[in-house]
């Protein structure tokens, strides 16, 4: 039996930027050992298995170390091949039943806008070796359900921070967000970098559900709704975000960048 995995590049318009996920549409559910098997064979930050039902598809998104329970890019990268493929209509919208809850992603011209929950970071004081693994002063920590939240003063200094990658693993979190407001020179509100060695990903390129925290902490501190945000790894990716009640729509471009053929004997059940 052969399945067709695809890998898209997510929040960007340019291949080789944004961040990259493997997208499998599995004609029935596999064992979890099985895809995480597979997300290991990948190598990318997140691999997204879809299984089609009635209303939509299931979807697991699991990284080379552990399924996790919230992911953006993956998830936009799933929309964008349920659409490219001709699985959807274009003007269908994509559902997805997660351990998060339902998501939907909508196309609005070239940008996918998802619907995810908003995950308000809470003060908090700084948990031992976070601060000195960073290497930076913060003005802010918070903790979202999933993230440690932290805002420095400079958008150079997060674009600068070089962490000591084997001391934030032991931060217990699923990761660690560095942020920092724009300083102008562009169209983008606030900056940040993702780090989570805790689930197998030293440092994500762009993170949607990182921004479940991010827009609702940068709304309040604007006072705007709307917001551009650029996440500064070394790929790069830009979104654009709405805060409405408790939802963040998050908007981000697609482009696939290789299509293959996974030859397995069964799907591991």
């Amino acid at each position: 039996m052969s399945l067709r995995i695809t890998q898209v590049d997510a929040f960007t318009n340019r291949p080789f930027s944004g961040n990259p996920a493997a997208v499998c549409i599995l004609p029935k559910p596999a064992d979890s050992s099985w895809m995480l098997n597979i997300a290991r064979e990948m190598n990318l930050a997140e691999t997204a298995f879809l299984v089609k039902q009635r209303d939509g598809y299931d979807l697991r998104w699991f990284t080379p170390a552990l399924e996790v329970d919230l992911c953006g890019h993956a998830t936009l990268a799933s929309a964008h091949v349920l659409w490219e493929d001709g699985h959807l209509p274009k003007t269908a919208q994509a559902r997805f039943h997660t351990t998060s809850g339902l998501l939907t992603a909508d196309q609005n011209g070239v940008w996918i806008e998802l619907d995810f929950p908003a995950t308000p970071a809470k003060p908090v004081s700084a948990p031992a070796g976070l601060l000195e693994a960073l290497g930076a002063k913060a003005t802010f920590v918070g903790k979202s359900p999933f993230d440690y939240v932290v805002e420095v003063e400079t958008e150079s200094m997060v674009r600068m921070l070089e962490p000591n990658l084997t001391a934030l693993a032991a931060i217990e979190a699923r990761g660690v967000i560095v942020t920092a407001r724009g300083d102008g020179k562009s169209k983008y509100d606030f900056v940040s970098r993702f780090f989570a060695p805790q689930s197998g990903v030293p440092e994500d390129p762009v993170t949607g559900s990182a921004h479940c925290a991010l827009a609702p902490y940068w709304s309040a501190k604007l006072a705007k709704k709307e917001l551009a945000a650029f996440q500064a790894s070394s790929r790069g990716g830009e979104l654009r975000l709405r805060l409405v009640d408790d939802r963040v729509k998050i908007g981000g471009q697609a482009v696939t960048v290789l299509r293959g053929e996974l030859t397995t004997d069964n799907l591991g059940a």
